[in-house]
C-alpha cells in the first residue's frame, strides 16, 4: 500500500501541553486526509518533530521506506528552520508543503496568546519555506484550509503524481529490437533515463519473444479470440490474421509477467521470427496500462506507462499517439493523429472493429488491428525529448474533436484535435521546442499534472496553451538553453 508521511513541525519551546495538542490536531488531520486520499495512498501520521535529530530521522525513514511515495510537511507552530537542514538534504521523496491550519475560523471573542502560540502556521510555514528555498528543494506548495475541496483536489493530484513517479523508479522497459535506423528524436540516453527516473531500459532480441510465441497453444489463442469477440466487432474474414495477433498478445503477456516489464517497444525493421507486426496485441496491452512505443521509442513507452499510472481512477483516456497529417482549411485547421497500427482502444468513441489490411512497410503478412474514430474533449499531448545534456517535456493543451467526415478508406484508428492557441502558433511552438512526432495523449490529465511530474523529477518543462505567444516562447527556450549551459 502506498503511503504518504504526514510530518508536523514544532519545537520544545512551547511546553508539553502545546505539543500534546499539536500532536492531537495533526493526528486528526492525517486521518481526515487519509480518508480523502486513501484510494491513492494512505496518509500516515508521524510524531511531531521538535528537534533536528527527529527531523532527520523521519526524513531518512521516509526516503528508505519503499511504500512511501511522498511526504506532506506542515508547521503547526513555529519550527526554527535550521533544525530542518540535514533532514531536507536527506529527503529523497516528493514533498508537498501544506500551508494550512487546524482551525478554519478565528475565535474572535476568545483568542489569546495560548491560541496564537499553538496555531501559528502563518509564521512557521514561512520559516520552513525559506529554508526550502535556500536549499533549492523542489516541492509543491498548497495553500488553504485542509478540509476545503480545492485543497483536497490539489493534494490528490500530488498523490497521483507521486505514485506515478514511484512506479517509474522501479519500472523495466523492454526494447524488442532497437531504434528505427537513422531516426533521431526517438533515440536517447538509457543510462541517464535510469539516473533521472529509475527507468531500467534494456534491449531484447526479437527472438526472445518469438520463442514464447512458438509455444503458445491453440487453447490460449482461443481464449484471446473469445475476449476479442466480446469487446470488439469482427469486421474481417481473415481470422487467421486475428489469431496470429492473439498469439502475439498471449506471448507478450507471458514475457511481460516473466521479466516484470512495465513498457515495451518494437520496430517494423526487426521482425525476424514474426509473421506480422504486432497490432491488436500492442493496442490491447496499452489499454491494460503497459506502455508502448513504436520504432524503438523507449521514452514514449516509459512515459506512457507512467502517465497511465498517474491517470488511474480518473475519468478519461491516456495512451500513445503520433502526429500524422493536417487539414489546413483556413480558420478550421485540424490535426489527424494515428499510427500504422498501434492506437489504444481507450480512445475509441464507439466499439472498435477488428480489420485486416496490408501494411506497406516491414515486408510481413497483413496484420489485424483495431479501427475506430476517436473521442472528443479537452486533453494534453506530452512529448519527452533528449537534448543531450538534459531531458525536456513538451506539454500542449489540445481539444479533441469529432472528425468532420467519415474516413472509410483509412485502415487505422485515429484522433483529431485542434491546437492551442491556434494552429500556426501551437505547431510552431512544438517544433521550436523540439517536440517529437510521438507523444502521450491524455484526456484524464492536465498540464498541472505534468507540471507536478516535472517538478518531482527535476525535468525541464515547456507548456503550450491558449496563452502562448511565439516571441515570448522563443525567449523562454533561449533562457532554458542558457541556464543549461551554465550548469555544464
Amino acid at each position: 500500500m502506498n503511503r504518504i508521511y504526514f510530518i508536523t513541525g514544532s519545537q520544545d519551546l512551547y511546553g508539553e501541553e502545546t505539543l500534546k495538542q499539536a500532536a492531537a490536531d495533526s493526528r486528526e488531520m492525517a486521518a481526515f486526509l487519509s480518508g480523502k486520499l486513501g484510494d491513492i495512498a494512505e496518509v500516515v501520521f508521524k510524531p511531531v518533530v521538535t528537534t533536528a535529530a527527529e527531523a532527520e530521522d523521519v526524513c531518512v525513514k521516509a526516503s528508505s521506506d519503499k511504500e512511501c511515495i511522498g511526504v506532506i510537511m506542515w508547521m503547526h507552530t513555529f519550527s526554527p528552520a535550521k533544525m530542518w537542514i540535514r533532514a531536507l538534504k536527506a529527503l529523497r521523496k516528493p514533498m508537498l508543503h501544506l500551508h494550512t491550519q487546524f482551525n478554519e475560523k478565528l475565535p474572535y471573542d476568545a483568542i489569546d496568546m495560548d491560541f496564537m502560540n499553538l496555531n501559528q502556521s502563518a509564521h512557521g510555514d514561512r520559516e520552513f519555506g525559506f529554508i526550502c528555498t535556500r536549499l533549492g528543494i523542489k516541492r509543491e506548495v498548497v495553500v488553504g484550509y485542509y478540509k476545503h475541496d480545492d485543497v483536497i483536489e490539489k493534494l490528490r493530484s500530488f498523490a497521483h503524481a507521486a505514485a506515478a513517479v514511484n512506479f517509474g523508479r522501479t519500472m523495466k522497459v523492454a526494447m524488442l529490437g532497437n531504434n528505427m535506423r537513422d531516426v533521431a528524436v526517438t533515440d536517447g540516453d538509457r543510462v541517464e533515463s535510469e539516473i533521472c527516473y529509475g527507468w531500467n531500459v534494456n534491449y531484447y532480441g526479437i527472438g526472445d519473444i518469438a520463442d514464447i510465441i512458438n509455444d503458445i497453444t491453440e487453447e490460449e489463442i482461443d481464449a484471446k479470440l473469445s475476449e476479442y469477440n466480446e469487446k470488439y466487432t469482427m469486421a474481417t474474414d481473415n481470422i487467421a490474421s486475428v489469431r496470429e495477433q492473439a498469439k502475439y498478445e498471449a506471448a507478450l503477456e507471458k514475457f511481460i509477467a516473466r521479466e516484470n516489464i512495465g513498457a515495451f517497444t518494437d520496430t517494423f525493421q526487426d521482425l525476424h521470427g514474426l509473421k506480422q507486426l504486432p497490432g491488436i496485441a500492442a493496442q490491447n496491452l496499452m489499454a491494460k496500462g503497459i506502455g508502448f512505443g513504436p520504432e524503438g521509442d523507449y521514452k514514449t513507452a516509459a512515459l506512457g506507462a507512467v502517465l497511465f499510472k498517474m491517470s488511474e481512477g480518473r475519468k478519461g483516456a491516456t495512451g500513445f499517439m503520433e502526429d500524422y497529417t493536417y487539414d489546413l482549411t483556413s480558420g478550421s485547421e485540424l490535426e489527424l493523429a494515428a499510427h500504422m497500427l498501434e492506437v489504444s482502444p481507450v480512445f475509441a468513441e464507439a466499439k472498435p472493429e477488428i480489420q485486416v489490411h496490408p501494411l506497406g512497410i516491414g515486408g510481413k503478412e497483413d496484420p489485424a488491428r483495431l479501427v475506430f474514430d476517436g473521442i472528443s474533449g479537452e486533453g494534453i499531448a506530452v512529448s519527452m525529448i533528449d537534448l543531450g545534456d538534459r531531458f525536456r517535456l513538451v506539454c500542449a493543451d489540445i481539444t479533441l474533436v469529432k472528425q468532420p467526415a467519415p474516413m472509410p478508406k483509412l485502415p487505422v484508428a485515429r484522433l483529431m484535435w485542434k491546437l492551442k492557441p491556434d494552429f500556426a502558433t501551437g505547431a510552431a511552438a512544438w517544433i521550436y521546442a523540439g517536440g517529437a512526432h510521438h507523444a502521450v495523449v491524455s484526456t484524464a490529465l492536465t498540464k498541472e499534472d505534468i507540471r507536478l511530474f516535472a517538478k518531482m523529477t527535476d525535468t525541464e518543462l515547456v507548456i503550450i496553451d491558449d496563452k502562448t505567444d511565439i516571441n515570448t516562447f522563443e525567449q523562454q527556450l533561449a533562457m532554458l538553453d542558457a541556464t543549461a549551459r551554465l550548469k555544464r
